[in-house]
């Protein structure tokens, strides 16, 4: 057998071992109890997740509680019984907290689920074991109860080069592991096969334990002769069995201050996870019971025994003799590690591996602390090097920062340094709670630094968005000044461009001089199309006569856009049976000169022949299309509605049958030409009323004006319209002209309206003057030529464009939310500049 050598440790000590007790009896076992109280929390890690619902229904080695996540392990039912809670439940920790259990009554009947045995195990693929050992829930059961699946996995840039299997159990009274090693050797050989295996066959497969366990040694010997397994023991002293100890008594290396052994090329596992390996893997047993030393004088019967987990400690301590008023307290684990119980309904776990009950004689409580004598005696016993001193005055003055500079966690908590303090200061207790805290520290100081990560980012997009419109602000700005460079340049190069337009187009391009014309018409007609549409029915007489007079100019231009295509293309459209545009003209005409009667019967067939066709329609519909039927209903009644207004109107136009009937030779009076005269005599009356009457009729007028307008606004900025805040300037341009027309009302007093009502001459003479000027002033633009129009049309556009770009220069300098509607604006301004231009250039 080959000899290997070993280190010693630094500090340590040298407790009363008080291992006899417990093993005067062979392994023992106790009924299945009534109840079962499984934690979802045995292991490092995050919680496993219930996955059985209360009144279910389960079978031992049933999962109840599947693994969230990779450090995590699952929770199986020891045995056959019923779900009865899935509560909160005291759990064992020093703390005394609470957990989530789940809860089973036990049915006595102990009815498994079908297991699944691998006689190959040692052929088994690697990921196949790694699996079964996850899905077993196998976890350390000497430690802290790290999940195995994890730690038999290492990163790939960790070489495994030594597997070390601690056997050493070095805390005072605990005796299951040298149980185990007795009484299953075997299955710890095995499992130590197949955990090399996993690991790729390090170069050195060690099983360590302490020369206090003779018996052990010699079993394990045994059962690994013929193999590479090298059993070595080592002297006794505590803490040996930490892990970090270990490695550094069998290999001589120290693992480095916050790494993990793998980082050096050791993995180490504790023995009775070894055997539980074994068993998952041979009988694809998980793992629902472990052994566990029952010691203390308290207790009229010492042993070891194998339970199910989840068992309470009341029920194991009553079947074993315990008599609480003998005992000092009651621990769970060993009295260096150990913690107390509050409560004796907690359950035995994955980690429990002994259960302490001392009498008072045999471990009495501990004595009063008292000031530090600072005698230096912790500092020798810590076996990992530490200044127990030191880290004792920074955990009282919560100093955290000193604690992680002086390695608190570092520190295995063996309690060396409590056992040999003569002031009998609770050493360890404080670093636990100073650990506790720093923790919290570290989560709350993620979430901060989660919460001032979003707030930079926030802060630095919203700081990237303000960059982005600075830079297109000027992108615009700079745009704005080269667009006014260029029509600056055009301006300058326009009596160039007129002289040039003279020469004969149709020398130059015959199709692009009709497709202007065509153009200039398509655009005449669809300004005559939209003067033409109704008013409301609330319209002003005012807004009227400008509708009329709109219609009129739109005829004209109309009018005289086909006159220039037919001239300057005499044999295309000249016809209305061959144009459909001209014909489209001639039927406006004749219908400006119909009287209004034969209006409204060509409107009542029009409409009878639309209602006959949208009644086909709905009809077809309700047939075909039954989720369209409804709207072509509606369609139709509408125009039935329509059909009843027009052949009202019709009724009302009939002459009473006293009036004499109108001559034949008599010419039928125009629409435009009644309106032209009714709008004149309302100016004459208007002139001739008194100041107040005017500044009433105005005020009437301009409420109205004021309810339409108030209406649009409030429509366009429900729809979200770039319009709106163009309407709602004009809304509040409505009130202002109204609070000045009230206050000019308010100062016209009785006296002043008295003076004025009499007929003044100069009044009357003033009406007569503005009558006049508008019939001259209609005189001069009968006989402006086209060209001279057109240019009083490009001094007002230029006008209008000028003082359109200023306040979108201004609006992109204040950032405005409306820019959009600012720039329509221009960019509309400018095409019917240049069209205008266009036509100019034509007629000059």
């Amino acid at each position: 057998m080959e000899l290997i050598k070993v280190w010693d440790i630094p500090g340590g000590v040298h407790p009363p071992e008080n291992k006899h007790q417990s093993m005067a009896e062979p392994l023992g076992y106790i009924d299945i109890p009534p109840q079962l109280i499984l934690p979802v929390s045995q292991h490092i890690g995050a919680p496993a997740k219930p996955i059985v619902s209360v009144g279910q229904k389960v079978l031992g080695g049933e999962v109840v509680a599947e693994a969230d996540g990779v450090f995590s392990a699952n929770v199986h039912a020891p045995t056959s019984g019923t779900i009865a809670a899935i509560v909160e439940h005291l759990v064992p920790h020093p703390s005394g907290m609470r957990d989530t259990c789940v809860i089973i009554d036990t049915d006595g009947k102990d009815e498994w689920v079908a297991l699944s045995p691998w006689e190959d195990f040692a052929e088994r693929d690697h990921d196949d074991i790694i699996k079964r050992i996850r899905d077993c829930g196998i976890a350390g059961l000497g430690g802290a109860g790290f999940p195995s699946a994890v730690k038999l996995n290492p990163r790939a840039n960790h070489t495994i080069d030594t597997l070390i299997i601690n056997g050493t159990e070095c805390e005072p009274y605990i005796t299951a592991d040298d149980m185990l090693m007795r009484e299953r050797a075997e299955d710890i050989v095995a499992g130590t096969q197949i955990l090399a295996r996993l690991l790729h066959n390090p170069a050195k497969v060690i099983i360590g334990i302490e020369d206090n366990k003779p018996e052990a040694i010699e079993r394990v010997r045994k059962a690994a002769e013929g193999t590479d397994i090298l059993v070595v023991s080592f002297p006794t002293k505590y803490p040996s069995g930490g892990e970090k100890q270990l490695i550094q008594i069998l290999t001589g290396r120290e693992v480095p201050s916050g790494q993990i052994p793998a980082t050096i090329g050791v993995v180490c596992q504790n023995v009775g996870t070894t055997a539980a390996i074994y068993r998952a893997l041979r009988y694809g047993e998980p793992l629902v019971k472990r052994i566990t030393t029952v010691v203390g004088e308290a207790l009229e019967q010492q042993r070891n025994i194998e339970v199910l987990l989840g068992t309470p400690v009341h029920y194991v301590l009553d079947k074993h003799g315990f008599n609480d008023k003998k005992a000092s307290r009651l621990v769970m684990g060993g009295p260096m590690m150990g913690f107390a119980l509050p409560d004796t309904s907690v359950p035995v776990v994955k980690t429990t591996n002994c259960l302490l009950a001392p009498s008072k004689k045999e471990l009495p409580p501990p004595e009063p602390a008292m000031a530090c004598i600072r005698c230096g005696m912790c500092a020798e016993a810590c076996p990992a090097e530490l200044l127990p001193q030191q880290l004792f005055w920074y955990a009282q003055a919560e100093d955290l920062e000193k604690l992680e500079t002086h390695n608190l966690f570092d520190c295995i908590e063996c309690g060396a340094c409590s056992y040999v303090c003569p002031s009998h200061i609770p050493l360890v207790q404080y670093y636990r709670a100073a650990k506790g805290e720093i923790r919290q520290h570290r989560i709350d100081k993620e979430k901060s630094d989660r919460s001032r990560r979003r707030f930079e980012f926030r802060q630095e997009r919203i700081a990237k968005e303000e960059a982005e419109k600075e830079a297109k602000r000027l992108a615009r700005k700079k745009a704005a000044e080269e667009a006014k460079k260029k029509l600056a340049e055009q301006k300058a190069a326009a009596p160039a461009e007129a002289s040039a337009a003279q020469a004969p187009a149709s020398a130059v391009d015959a199709d692009k001089q009709k497709a202007k014309l065509e153009r200039l018409l398509a655009s005449a007609q669809e300004s005559l199309k939209k003067a033409r549409e109704p008013l409301a029915d609330d319209a002003t007489d005012e807004q009227r006569e400008k509708q009329a007079a709109r219609i009129k100019q739109a005829e004209l231009k109309v009018s005289e856009a086909q006159k220039k295509l037919n001239e300057s293309h005499p044999g295309e459209g000249t016809s209305a049976g061959n144009d459909p545009v001209a014909a489209a003209i001639e039927r406006a005409k004749a219908k400006q000169t119909m009287d209004p009667a034969d209006k409204l019967r060509a409107s009542i067939e029009s409409l009878q022949k639309r209602l006959e066709k949208a009644e086909q329609k709905a009809a077809d519909a309700e047939r075909d299309k039954p989720d369209m039927a409804d709207a072509l209903k509606q369609g139709a009644i509408k125009l039935q509605e329509k059909i009843a207004a027009a052949k009202q109107e019709l009724a009302d136009l009939a002459p009473p049958k006293s009036a004499p009937s109108q001559s034949h030779s008599e010419k039928p009076v125009s629409a435009s030409t009644d309106a032209a005269q009714a709008a004149i005599e309302r100016a004459k009356a208007k002139m001739s009323m008194a100041p107040d009457e005017k500044l009433r009729s105005s005020l009437e007028s301009l409420y109205k004006r004021l309810e339409k307008a108030e209406q649009k606004a409030a429509t366009a900025q429900q729809e979200g319209s770039d319009k709106a805040e163009a309407l709602q300037q004009g809304v509040d341009k409505l009130k202002e002209k109204i609070t000045s027309t009230q206050k000019e009302l308010a100062e016209l007093t009785p006296t002043t309206v008295a003076e004025e009502t009499p007929q003044d001459p100069a009044t009357s003479d003033a009406a007569s003057l503005a009558i006049e000027k508008a019939k001259a002033k209609a005189a001069a633009m009968a006989t402006m030529s086209v060209a001279d129009k057109l240019r009083n049309q490009v001094d007002s556009l230029e006008a209008r464009l000028e003082k359109a770009r200023s306040k979108l220069a201004q609006a992109e300098q204040d950032n405005d939310d409306n820019l959009d509607a600012f720039k329509t604006g221009v960019s509309k301004l400018e095409d019917k500049l240049a069209a205008t231009r266009e036509q100019l250039a034509e007629h000059e």
